[in-house]
């Protein structure tokens, strides 16, 4: 891989009010979502943290709302990431960024039990200048098992340009979800999303956790379970998965958040199975909506249902009439 050479990048925001008395490490992973909690944490240690002009030293300092940010990021190549050639969907690329397919099973960054294999060694090799750029260019992630859209930043003014369109939530991330129970027209969830305060591996609504907004609709009704669309405001961590297990409707599939819920015994016996048997949660980034980096157009895309989710919706439609 690349050794490439170390590069500056140079935030300057204002504090949102709404994180007023947040941790700053905390308000700055809000704003930032491309870029790590200890990354973030990092920089202020080194001194890279300005807040009204003012050297920030400590993580845990607050945040009142209304101050002004200056976060100074240098970014070293991840000697450790490797370029493979892999599998990789790319749905569209330009010399600014690359969009991309994700199957499900495919994790996005090497890590601890994950050191290659991933998408962003398929990324390496595909591009090798990502070498440079924070995470490899990646700008937002998936879930392991989530398929469908992703967009990648191949230089660091892109990276930064579209980091800030997440912060400023106006990239549009949609997905399709099938969830357990009927669910009825249109809906959202405002409820803070945190680290469970017990399963340090699961996340779940904490008061006192980050902001986290999401909206859905309801875009077929079969049964004992529903086809939604969901659309993220923000982007925490299993934030759908999260969201749809605390208003009852887990994700069909979902190991950690309740998606192998019992159903009632009046439930067709096929569908029992089928539903037990889908092998992740059923959950797909359908479309895609940013503004260039470059030239500001509204790129706009659109990934059809893999073919397991497919035959679910086929297979629970087949059960009978659903309405």
């Amino acid at each position: 891989m690349s050794s490439g050479s170390e590069t500056q990048q140079i935030h300057r925001v204002e504090m949102p009010h709404e994180y007023a008395g947040q941790r700053i490490d905390v308000a700055l992973s809000g704003l930032f979502p491309g870029l790590s909690r200890s990354r973030i944490q990092a920089a202020i240690k080194e001194g890279g943290v300005d807040v009204d002009g003012r050297r920030c030293r400590r993580n845990k300092d607050r945040v009142s709302g209304g101050e002004l940010i200056t976060m100074r990021l240098v970014t070293r190549p991840e000697v450790s990431w490797r370029a493979q050639a892999l599998a990789l969907n790319v749905v569209y690329s330009d010399q600014d960024v690359i969009v991309v397919n994700k199957p499900p099973g495919l994790v996005c960054h090497p890590a601890a039990g994950n050191p290659d294999g991933t998408l962003v060694n398929a990324l390496l090799h595909y591009a090798p200048e990502l070498a440079t750029l924070p995470r490899a260019g990646l700008v937002h992630r998936l879930d392991k098992d989530t398929s469908g859209l992703l967009v990648v930043a191949r230089s660091l003014l892109a990276h930064q340009r579209l980091v800030t369109q997440l912060q400023q939530r106006c990239m549009t991330r949609q997905y399709c979800a099938v969830v357990y129970g009927t669910v009825t027209g249109s809906g959202t969830v405002t409820a803070p999303i945190a680290r469970h305060p017990v399963d340090r591996q699961r996340m779940a609504v904490v008061k006192g956790g980050r902001y986290a907004v999401t909206h859905y609709h309801c875009s077929e009704r079969l049964g004992p379970v529903s086809r939604l669309r969901i659309r993220l405001e923000t982007g925490r961590t299993h934030q759908i998965r999260v969201h749809m297990a605390h208003i009852r409707h887990p994700v069909v599939g979902d190991p950690v958040y309740g998606g192998r819920r019992a159903l009632a015994r009046s439930v067709d016996e096929r569908l029992r199975r089928l539903l037990a048997a889908f092998p992740r949660q059923a959950l797909h980034a359908e479309r895609l909506v940013f503004n260039h980096p470059r030239n500001h157009e509204a790129m706009i895309f659109h990934a059809p249902l893999p073919e397991d989710m497919l035959a679910l919706l086929a297979g629970v439609r087949e059960t009978g009439d659903h309405g």
